[in-house]
């Protein structure tokens, strides 16, 4: 019944296209414009991909479009490499589909069966070893190499689960393990390399990469990416605006000392190259885009994104049990995720904003499968 309620409370809070106005305290809203094209985002673990994930979320709503959604819950079955019917059936009316930003284990050849040929395809990596912290964090009790560490941890006096990990990855990590696949080399997993070792395929598929994403963003200039982002798809800096989603709670943020980050390095080998690459790219793009030009549009989104802010946020960095259900980010067994607590005294369309800036991924992502098919999104089945 709660459930119900979100959805019908969601629905009823629209939108709509608006031309440019503002109102007494300064924010402006979204104007109208044609829709962007198609767009694929590869939404990769821990790297800050919620954040973007909920910016395509309310572009999509906004221009009604019609997104590519996993068959059953959440994300397209993975690990397993993406395949073309993990996806559910075009909803009646629509002619393609124009946006899709679930998990995926990437397969680019079947993506492209799903997307139209205009399709704009983007992705975001992080740097390595906060990346990997971050995974482990998040993921200590269902990956199956992080429990067992976590066992021995447990034994060991004043040491980390992942410092005991990295004195010895091999002992705990079995490659032919299917969940093990974030054990190593995460973003490399995500993107359908192999992540084990380096092989003779690594320097084509690279390149097929660098070919297929018209960006690659990166999460330590994420402000930089977000304005490349908005010139491929014509968003203005309050389309691009945001809140930082899926922030776990400080004490559960390992600290990476000097020997720990060298492990780090050295476990997560083909993520550093990967990142490098794509650090590298993405400073050409910025440069053929011009970096006073860049410098200029990202204090303007970032001021775009403090007066939203202040217009919708009452709190952040709330823990989940002073949230509301409708705003409470998934926990795991392992961490605190914090969230938001939107501002009362709102318009009723000011609001219906505000929520979805804060929205977390599930709640967002079961509005906008029940909105699409009119219907609760599949449970994956359990035989």
């Amino acid at each position: 019944h709660r459930k119900e309620m979100t959805l019908r409370w969601l629905k009823a809070v629209q939108t709509p296209n608006l031309q440019h106005q503002s109102d007494p305290n300064g924010y402006t809203f979204m104007r109208t414009r044609r829709s962007p094209p198609p767009v694929a985002f590869l939404k990769t673990h821990k790297t800050g991909s919620s954040t973007v994930q909920n910016l395509m979320f309310r572009l999509g709503e906004k221009e009604n479009l019609t997104f590519a959604f996993p068959y059953y819950a959440y994300q397209f079955s993975y690990p397993d490499r993406f395949r073309a019917d993990f996806v559910d059936e075009l909803p009646p009316g629509s002619s393609q589909f124009d946006m899709l930003c679930s998990h995926m284990r990437l397969d680019l050849g079947q993506l492209k069966q799903v997307m139209p040929r205009n399709t704009i395809y983007i992705t975001l990596l992080r740097d390595p070893l906060q990346t990997f912290e971050s995974v482990f964090s998040y993921y200590t009790s269902t990956v199956p190499a992080f429990t067992l560490a976590k066992k021995a941890a447990e034994t060991a006096n004043r040491k980390s689960a992942l410092s005991v990990f990295l004195e010895a990855p091999e002992s705990y990590w079995d490659p032919t393990e299917p969940g093990n696949g974030l054990a190593r080399n995460p973003m490399s997993f995500d993107l359908g390399l192999s992540s084990q070792e380096w092989n003779a395929s690594w320097p084509m598929e690279l390149t097929q990469l660098e070919e297929a994403f018209q960006l690659v963003m990166i999460a330590e200039h994420f402000d930089e990416s977000l304005v490349l982002l908005g010139a491929l798809l014509q968003l203005e800096p309050e389309e691009l605006a945001y809140v930082h989603l899926n922030v776990r709670a400080p004490s559960d943020i390992t600290p990476l000392e000097d020997d720990t980050k060298a492990r780090l390095w050295a476990w997560n080998s083909l993520d550093v190259l990967l990142y490098n690459l794509f650090l590298q790219v993405f400073w050409e793009k910025a440069e053929q885009y011009g970096l006073g030009r860049l410098k200029r549009e990202v204090a303007l989104l970032r001021a775009s994104t403090q007066r939203l802010r202040q217009k919708c946020v009452a709190r952040e960095g709330v823990p989940p049990g002073e949230l509301e259900d409708l705003v409470r980010p998934w926990q795991t067994d392992t961490v605190t995720i914090l969230g938001y607590k939107v501002r009362g005294n709102l318009t009723l369309q000011e609001e219906g904003l505000c929520v979805r800036l804060v929205l977390p991924e599930l709640q967002y992502h079961s509005h906008l499968y029940f909105q699409q098919y009119g219907h609760d999104m599949r449970s994956i089945p359990t035989d």
